[in-house]
Parts: C-alpha cells; structure tokens; sequence
C-alpha cells in the first residue's frame, strides 16, 4: 500500500490555508457574438482547493484551465477557494460548473449542490487510498521492528505493522488501540476525507475514543503541515494521505527515518470531478470527454499531475462513493 515514489491526493486533501478565492477577471460572459472559435460561448468555471502550496496552484490551476480550453475549444477559468466548503457555495450559487473535490466533500457536492459525478482520479493503479497514521515513537506503536522500503531517489522511508506490504487497508488497527485519552493528533482539516472524516471514525470505532472530546486533536492545514508536526516533535501522533512524508523529503531528508507509518485506515475513493446540473448533458459530455483527453497526451497529464498528482481518470464509482457518504454522516451533519 505504501506509495514511497510519489504523494497522493485525497482529498481528501483540503485546507484552510488563508488564500482568498480568485478567479480570472476577463470573463465578460455577455454573450459577446462570435465566429465560432474558442471563447464564442461564455466560459466554463473550474473550481480548485489546494491540497499542498496553495502560491502554486495558482499557476498550476491556470495550466490545466489553458490545456481543458484547448481539449474542449471552450475558455475555462480555474476559480479556488480556501477550502472544499467554499467551493461547494460555488457550485450552489453558480460561481463554478466544474469543482474537482476530496471523496467526502464530493458527495456533498452532489447533495448539497445537485452536482453530478463524472470522473475519479487513479494513482498507481488505483481508484482508492488510505489515511496513513504516523509517529514520531515507534517503540510505543510498533509491535514489531520498523521496515526500511527506499524510493527512486534513494530516500529511506520507515513502516511498520505490516504497512510495509499491505494491498489494502485497513492495517494495524492493534496500535491504535494504544492510544489514550488525552492525548494530542495532527489531523488535515475538518473538511479532509483521509486527514479527518476516516480516522476520526476509525478512531472511534477501534479505541472508542472521540477525537473532538476525548482527544487533543490539532488542524495543521496541511498534509505535508501534519507531516512536519510530527517531525519537528510537537506532536508524537499524526495523520495523512499516504504518502504524504514525500511531500516534505526535499525539505527534510530524513523524515521517512524520523516519522514511521504504523497504521491504515480502511481504502478510501481517490477524489474526482463534478459538473454543475445547470449544465446541458452536451456540456456534461464535453467536460468529461475534454478531461479524459488530458489523460492521452503528456502535457494534458503532466497538467494534472502538477494540480493533484492525478495519473489516470476513470468513470465515478458511485457505490464507493455511498460508502464515503456514509462516513460523513457520522458526524451528524453535512458540514465540512
């Protein structure tokens, strides 16, 4: 299960990183009369969330916008918010067609704005990921001796519990037992799929312990922010997609060695697209076919890399998704 060559996104994914929504100011969207070429009809909105560097995506964002307006010979405006409860507005009021949303916000995409599913990410193969929960003490979560797995650029990452060579999750739920009331967890975000929503609820489910009441529970903001919590030793437990400790390794060279990944949530659904219903079912089919052609040429996917690391796209699996709507209504509510 463990992916030491490069980082997922879940969106999972999904933070309140300060940044102001913005979008493209040139869209006129009177109407204008045209000859037929790219920019004829009124642009498409495409809303984002940062997951890591909310600067870059900025300019990432505008690549992908510029590749979808070719595939689709349409102009597409990337609008991103601050986090996936913005961009849910934004699909309710009009403000975005397309949002491209973590697993559990995408579900309340679709019942809080009656957007439709259209495609999901694949990464390594797969449709799902895991939460990856880490620690700065392994002696305390470990039951066995940590597993050193090196990467291309021969960084060495630590796992232990069986993490190392699991297919599935979930893995090493025994540790997670060991955890006590009171104490402090890096978690993502309140909106996040894997930095919150499942490990909360495995948490519970396994330990009976409410991360909200029973524990110290910490928002970096971040995956790689939760990553670096634990590695700096302001906190010895954390979590995030897997594998986030990727996303910090050019920073810190040794943070596989000094964070080792002991446990995994059950699998989660890779995040994916959706379209506004306002959209005919022409535009619906232009969208989608206009995403899918990025997968066929290599600056179409190197555009969707750089936004979420996103190697493939396949049709939405609705029935995984139910099993994330599921998740989500633990918690009692439809928030983020």
């Amino acid at each position: 299960m463990h992916h030491p060559k490069k980082s997922l996104f879940a969106l999972a994914g999904v933070l309140t990183l300060g940044l102001t929504a913005c979008v493209t100011d040139d869209a006129d969207g009177d109407g204008d009369e045209g000859d037929g070429d790219e920019g004829s009809e009124e642009a498409l909105v495409l809303g984002l969330v940062p997951s890591q560097d909310a600067d870059a995506l900025v300019e990432d964002a505008d690549v992908l916008a510029e590749r979808l307006s070719e595939e689709m010979d349409r102009e597409i405006e990337p609008y991103i918010t601050d986090n996936y409860s913005g961009l849910i507005t934004a699909m309710q009021t009009g403000q975005a067609d397309i949002g491209m949303f973590g697993p559990v916000a995408l579900v309340q995409a679709v019942d809080q704005a009656d957007a439709e599913p259209i495609l999901q990410s694949v990464r390594f193969g797969s449709d799902t990921y895991v939460t990856q929960w880490f620690t700065n003490d392994p002696d305390t979560y470990c039951t066995d001796e940590p597993v050193e797995e090196e990467d291309d650029d021969g960084n060495t990452f630590l796992f232990c519990n069986g993490t190392d060579e699991a297919e599935d999750g979930p893995v090493g739920e025994d540790a997670l037992e060991q955890i006590e009331s009171g104490a402090t967890i890096s978690f993502v975000d309140e909106g996040s799929a894997s930095g919150y929503y499942y490990p909360a609820t495995q948490l519970e489910q396994v330990a009976d312990l409410d991360p909200m009441t029973d524990l110290d529970a910490q928002f970096a903001g971040g995956h790689p922010n939760s990553v670096l919590n634990v590695y700096n030793g302001e906190i010895s437990l954390g979590v995030s997609f897997d594998d986030a400790r990727t996303d910090v390794v050019e920073e810190e060279p040794d943070v596989g060695e000094e964070v080792v990944v002991f446990a995994y949530s059950e699998n989660i659904p890779n995040d994916g697209i959706v379209v506004s219903s306002d959209l005919s079912e022409e535009e619906q089919e232009q969208v989608t076919d206009g995403f899918l052609a990025l997968t066929e040429s290599d600056e179409g996917l190197d555009a969707l890399d750089e936004v979420y690391n996103i190697e493939d796209l396949v049709e939405a699996d609705t029935d995984a998704l139910d099993a994330a709507r599921e998740v989500a209504a633990n918690f009692g509510d439809d928030e983020e």
